[in-house]
């Protein structure tokens, strides 16, 4: 382990020294070393190609660093392939497109999130009625209670997304990864969407780190900002301290019209 990689007593997750080079020689992300801690809502910001959904994914470890070490609370360096899977157990992701089985109740796609933490001989005996419980009131969480026993292929795309976050918390996290998450939905939506993580970030302490490419809810939601450009962290700080020069540094010549 690299001695100069560390966890403070709040942090959930640290990166020292992370790099991501893909086999045809794409360089994604550059040295990049940071930390989440409890508690704090994270945007990622940056136009395309910029390195936000490979940091992203490398959080999980879906995306393996070329070079860099990983902690995570608890774990240690991430290293052995018990060491990941513990800590994907531990790391809830809720996708753009809601990756839900659509024939499927929104109970039922809330509860698949239960399945990392079973045996296959207890996942085919079925779920618990604690487990159940908790599904029901994460649904509860997200306003869609109603909606327990309805096909997710009924729903709307804004409530397909709601669905998504009960069943990152149904899977009891301490770690809760976004992609895109309100990038194909209405303003109304992705408000209420932002809200929700926010609620869940604030009230149960959970680290919650959502890419984004809206600039005017990364502002209005984030805790911090990362601003990343040409696989580069470039800016890291709150949402208040976002500048025109910061922007430039993101977004370069794209900095007026995203602003």
């Amino acid at each position: 382990m690299d001695g100069s990689a560390k966890l403070s007593a709040t942090d959930i997750l640290s990166l020292h020294g992370i790099e991501v080079v893909y086999p045809n020689g794409t360089r994604a992300l550059n040295e990049t070393t940071c930390q989440f801690a409890d508690g704090e809502l994270t945007v990622l910001l940056g136009p395309s190609g910029a390195g936000k959904s490979t940091l992203l994914r490398t959080l999980n470890m879906l995306t393996r660093p070329t070079s860099g070490t990983i902690m995570a609370s608890g774990l240690g360096t991430l290293k052995t392939a018990g060491d990941i899977r513990a800590h994907r157990r531990d790391t809830a992701m809720i996708f753009q497109q809601h990756q839900l089985i659509g024939r499927m109740s929104a109970l039922r796609n809330v509860l698949v999130s239960r399945l990392g933490r079973h045996s296959v001989w207890s996942s085919m005996i079925g779920f618990s009625m604690a487990e159940r419980h908790l599904a029901l009131e994460s649904l509860n969480r997200v306003g869609l209670f109603d909606k327990a026993l309805i096909r997710c292929d009924s729903l709307s795309g804004g409530q397909q997304q709601r669905v998504g976050i009960a069943r990152a918390l149904t899977q009891e996290p301490k770690l809760i990864l976004a992609d895109e998450p309100i990038a194909s939905l209405d303003p109304a939506s992705s408000n209420r969407v932002m809200t929700i993580l926010r609620d869940v970030c604030r009230e149960d302490r959970i680290p919650v780190i959502v890419s984004l490419h809206q600039l005017d809810f990364a502002k209005a939601y984030a805790d911090r900002i990362i601003g990343l450009s040409g696989g580069e962290i470039v800016f890291d700080g709150p949402p208040e301290t976002l500048t025109d020069n910061a922007l430039f540094r993101i977004y370069g010549a794209q900095a007026e019209t995203s602003n």
